[in-house]
């Protein structure tokens, strides 16, 4: 036996049995399965925009334009000026480096579900224990079943996704607002509202921030146009903030992102423009699957829809032959037998994905989860 046929053994038992993301291949495909913006900068901004990210210097490591990004995000969210501000490199990693900081041992993260998967995978890959607690049937919070698992578990994380990935939905703001009270009342736990899809929602938790001490608020710039930038921010009171930022790596975001961002947050106007043209979207494709008989659209406040059929599996793989990408969740959570995730993308998108499900949705919807 080869000396080096036992390295596996290096690794941990747990990363072993563990799958590595996987990301679709979209080549050539109508691209509606990962909740990306899909209107790109106009002719005109991305001149601009390549003119001034080749002045960048490449050479250098990231210095002090970060402090510029910093200021630039405050005014854009409005963050509370006694609250502090930490950057990742997309939500992700600013989820993993809260789980890396509060991984004590026993430590608890707990999460409704289902719910954004990295918030469990975050949690185990730092040693943290994952308490997850399945929502209603129509996906709206368990309120009794979330206060039991808050004393019985005692988290150090709790995460609310608002709105939720990937139902897509608000949850009641007086449920909320109970589950805030009650790790509060725990004393020794956060609770991260998670405001990912925030372009597209009627609402924002950041005007109820500061009346918690323990809550800490994420956003990412994804959503609002900059998917391939990956920049995420999250908010908080200042000693909290200051724990995390001391294992972000000094360096983890880049000087194109950092410039990348600071563009956009400039022309802030285009962006919102885009949200805009987005929801009325999103209304257009939700009126049109309330017609289909084979179609249960949940509603949405987020980029994305929601929809149970009666075989998930079926209709994924007829729109792919039709070249249009979704992402089939049925298999995520037994809450989402035979649900679909439908991005909302741009308008002719829009238009071959629903013609193309009104010929496949015809027969009337009768499966009924368990």
């Amino acid at each position: 036996m080869s000396a080096h046929s036992n390295l596996l053994t290096v690794f941990r038992p747990d990363v072993l049995a563990m799958h590595a993301y996987h990301v679709q291949d979209a080549a050539g495909y109508i691209k509606l399965d990962a909740m990306e913006n899909p209107f790109a900068l106009p002719p005109e901004l991305q001149t601009k925009l390549g003119e001034r990210l080749g002045r960048v210097a490449l050479n250098r490591y990231p210095g002090t334009r970060i402090n510029d990004l910093h200021a630039a995000l405050r005014s854009h969210a409005k963050v509370p000026a006694d609250h502090g501000l930490v950057l990742g490199n997309g939500s992700d990693e600013l989820i993993s480096l809260l789980s890396v900081a509060c991984a004590k041992p026993g430590a608890v993260a707990l999460a409704p579900l289902p719910g954004f998967v990295m918030y469990e995978a975050f949690a185990k890959q730092t040693g943290m224990q994952f308490v997850g607690v399945p929502l209603t049937a129509d996906f709206e919070l368990d309120l009794p079943a979330m206060l039991a698992a808050i004393r019985e578990h005692k988290p150090a994380i709790t995460y609310i996704a608002y709105p939720n990935n990937p139902t897509a939905n608000l949850w009641d703001d007086a449920a909320i607002e109970q589950i805030i009270e009650a790790v509060a009342v725990n004393g020794q736990g956060l609770v991260v509202m998670d405001e990912a899809y925030q372009p597209f929602a009627s609402k924002s938790y950041l005007d109820r921030l500061t009346r918690h001490p323990h809550v800490l608020l994420m956003r990412t710039l994804s959503k609002f146009g900059l998917a391939g930038v990956r920049l995420g921010y999250m908010m908080g009171r200042k000693d909290l903030i200051e724990q995390v930022e001391k294992v972000r790596p000094p360096y983890n975001i880049s000087v194109l992102n950092t410039e990348a961002a600071l563009f956009a947050l400039e022309h802030a106007d285009e962006f919102a423009r885009q949200a805009e043209a987005i929801k009325s979207e999103r209304e257009r494709v939700l009126a049109a699957l309330a017609k289909m008989p084979g179609a249960k659209a949940y509603p949405s406040q987020a980029n994305m829809i929601l929809v149970r059929v009666n075989d998930a599996a079926a209709v994924f793989a007829e729109l792919k032959t039709r070249g249009i990408l979704i992402k089939n969740v049925a298999g995520l959570h037994r809450l989402l037998a035979n649900c679909v995730r439908l991005t909302v993308g741009l308008p002719s998108e829009n238009d071959a994905l629903m013609s193309a499900l009104a010929e496949i949705l015809r027969e009337p919807l009768t499966f009924t989860p368990a």
